[in-house]
């Protein structure tokens, strides 16, 4: 091999030991990232896990298999490892794959969370169902502006982004006057939510994703604006809407996390700039309309 040869595979072996170092960095890093989860959430992976330990040792004694990758599948997930992140506490369960994970696994939503199944208004409240079953599902009542609210129903005021007259490009977050959004009594005593602290709004972009989708629907407690570390609240940032893991930090700083870290970093809230940040809200309810997919 002569000198010019020598040269060009030392440098290809130190390219690929460079690239290999920047992997595992990025890798590191996205772990490091990574929002720890709540003592509730991480109850719900334990139990998820348990469930999941169950059902396996129950279909090899009847001489079947049943691993991560065959629940991933049937969830509709690519991969095993899906799966594995929400029964390993890696990452927190989410409403939508409770209740994948429920129907695949055949086990009641409720087994694993309470906490998830109160952000949605079913046809009776915990203490009337029976243990261990599934509460039944009920017919979509539909309702316009029109419809006399039921006993158990309030509307609560919606929020929007506003942009301002003159055609400065400059958006307000305001109540949008005539537009509400219909709750049901127990939905909200269930989250802790007086009647008079309850508004919607409607959430735009990618940063939360995996949790709260674009375009979804949310709830927000404007009685809890004090922050209490993991918890998700809305906040008026110079005229923007915007959704965010909350953290308080030493020196007055906050600490901003997206749901969606991979393309979202953090972002750090001095003191000077909180002072100009209106929190809304805690968070405590979301909701999303999948769009149809499109066919051939």
């Amino acid at each position: 091999m002569d000198s010019s040869s020598a040269a060009f595979y030392e440098q290809q072996n130190t390219s690929t030991a460079i690239c290999d170092l920047n992997s595992a960095a990025n890798t590191l890093m996205r772990m490091k990232n990574r929002r720890p989860l709540t003592p509730e959430e991480f109850a719900e992976s334990v139990r998820l896990k348990a469930i999941y330990e169950e059902k396996k040792a129950a279909s090899k004694a009847s001489g079947k298999s049943l691993t991560q990758a065959d629940v991933a599948e049937a969830c509709g997930w690519s991969g095993q490892s899906a799966f594995s992140q929400f029964a390993t506490g890696k990452v927190p369960l989410n409403l939508e794959a409770l209740l994948r994970l429920a129907k695949v696994l055949d086990f009641s939503p409720e087994q694993v969370s309470t906490r998830l199944l109160s952000m949605v208004s079913l046809n009776s409240t915990p203490s009337d169902a029976e243990p261990g079953r599934s509460a039944d599902l009920v017919p979509m009542s539909i309702w316009d502006e029109d419809t006399p609210l039921d006993d158990d129903e309030v509307e609560v005021p919606y929020f929007a982004e506003v942009q301002l007259s003159a055609g400065s490009g400059m958006t307000h977050v305001v109540e949008v006057p005539g537009r509400k959004l219909r709750f049901s009594k127990a939905t909200l005593r269930e989250a802790g939510v007086s009647i008079n602290d309850a508004m919607c709004a409607r959430v735009h972009g990618r940063s939360m994703e995996r949790m709260i989708l674009d375009g979804a629907a949310v709830g927000v407690d404007r009685g809890q604006t004090d922050i209490i570390d993991g918890e998700i609240y809305a906040f008026d940032h110079e005229g923007m809407l915007r959704t965010k893991y909350l953290y308080k930090m030493p020196g007055g700083n906050v600490r901003a996390r997206s749901e969606n870290y991979e393309e979202y970093p953090d972002e750090i809230f001095t003191p000077e700039l909180m002072a100009e940040i209106r929190i809304l809200g805690r968070v405590f309810w979301w909701s999303t309309v999948r769009r149809a997919p499109r066919r051939g």
